[in-house]
């Protein structure tokens, strides 16, 4: 039975936390009981995942009329999900047949040769009881355990060369499976479609057992004590505490302490330098800009910060009662149609103002803006308060 991706559990020392983890180990403990966010990526990808097992499950395993009908069944539930897409579809085929081609390659080295599809695959050997993770797909064949981790998303390329999740799979794997088979060569591959990135890392058994005992366990250890130090870097990215780490902020604080060597022009080295740091500083300042606005819009208001109502544009309710109204108006469809009808300022400028909103009245309408979040000097009413509720009223009326 296929297992639901989306439900199943993160463990404290995640595979997919490794690089956060391994060089920050306090920040598993910092993060713990962080509520997890979902977002429409993530669901996208998690139904992607399932698509992909549903495939290869049909098209590789064995499966008889029961299990036929069953993950036929399941493929029309993935392909009548809003997320579902025809580029969804394509690009999991053509990872379908990606595994398939290393797992042709692999019997024809070994005839029985071993594939594994969403493996549970248990790691805690060298990080805590209870550690473990899922491997898309694992296969085994002549000395050679092979990892394929399919990544959907397309924000941000991920190499396999170094990757500490899939090097953590692989030990999973080849703790499970070494003593049924002679493995001697560890090959990790990433399947990122989207972006068009298949890579791949190859290392001995040895080396894979070198780097779990003198990095994993030690910093696995430090992690799950809540120990270590914090080292803030590019592992920042997904940590769930980023905006309020007070070891980033102390580390983006130094960089503002930067010297410069000539008080009167940049030269284009210091520039190239400044460059560097106004990135890490601009997104900094964007994960604490956005928790604070979480914050506030949840009640739990920031000194000095406020909610204002933000700018929104005039829209067209109904466009097909706009068009009616405007040739019931006598008005030339040249006037308000192209291929489809005007913008508002556009329509304003061949009918008029005036004329425009007496044709159409409340088809035009002015939807709240959203949110925004801006210093309390700021003249806009604060949402919610007094001043807001009746800033539309006009008092002379």
């Amino acid at each position: 039975m296929i297992a639901a991706h989306a439900e199943r559990a993160h463990s404290l020392l995640a595979a997919s936390k490794a690089e956060q983890w391994i060089n920050c180990p306090p920040s598993a403990r910092l993060q713990e009981g962080v509520p997890d966010r979902r977002s429409e990526y993530a669901d996208e990808g998690t139904l992607a995942h399932e698509l992909a097992e549903t495939k290869l499950r049909r098209r590789l395993l064995p499966c008889n009329s029961a299990e036929s009908e069953r993950l036929d069944a399941r493929l029309q539930e993935i392909q009548a999900n809003p997320l579902y897409s025809a580029e969804m579809e394509r690009l999991i085929q053509e990872y379908a047949e990606f595994v398939e081609e290393r797992y042709t390659a692999a019997k024809a080295r070994s005839p029985d040769a071993v594939i594994l599809l969403e493996e549970q695959l248990d790691y805690s050997e060298w990080t805590a009881p209870g550690q473990t993770g899922t491997g898309d797909v694992v296969l085994i064949a002549d000395g050679t355990l092979e990892l394929i981790d399919l990544k959907y998303g397309k924000g941000v390329p991920v190499s396999a060369a170094g990757n500490p999740q899939i090097r953590l799979y692989a030990l999973g794997a080849w703790s499970g499976y070494g003593f049924l088979y002679d493995i001697r060569e560890i090959q990790m591959t990433i399947y990122q479609p989207r972006l068009d990135n298949i890579s791949t890392d190859t290392m001995t058994v040895e080396e894979l057992l070198d780097w779990a005992e003198n990095v994993v366990r030690p910093a696995a250890a430090q992690a799950y004590a809540g120990e270590g130090e914090f080292s803030p870097g590019d592992h920042c990215r997904w940590c769930k505490v980023k905006a309020t780490c007070r070891a980033r902020a102390d580390e983006n604080m130094k960089a503002l302490q930067y010297e410069f060597q000539d008080p009167a022009l940049l030269s284009l080295e210091e520039i190239g330098n400044i460059l560097h740091i106004a990135q890490k500083l601009y997104a900094w300042a964007k994960d604490v800009e956005d928790y604070a606005y979480e914050q506030t819009l949840a009640g739990n208001r920031v000194p000095g910060w406020k909610l204002v109502e933000g700018r929104s544009n005039r829209i067209i309710t109904n466009k097909e009662a706009a068009k009616e109204a405007l040739t019931a108006a006598r008005i030339e469809p040249d006037r308000f149609l192209k291929v489809d009808l005007y913008g508002i300022s556009e329509l304003e400028k061949r009918i008029g103002k005036k004329e425009l909103a007496s044709i159409l009245g409340d088809l035009i309408q002015k939807p709240p803006g959203k949110p925004v979040l801006v210093p309390e000097t700021d003249k806009r009413p604060e949402l919610n308060s007094i001043e807001h509720e009746f800033a539309d009223i006009n008092l002379e009326d």
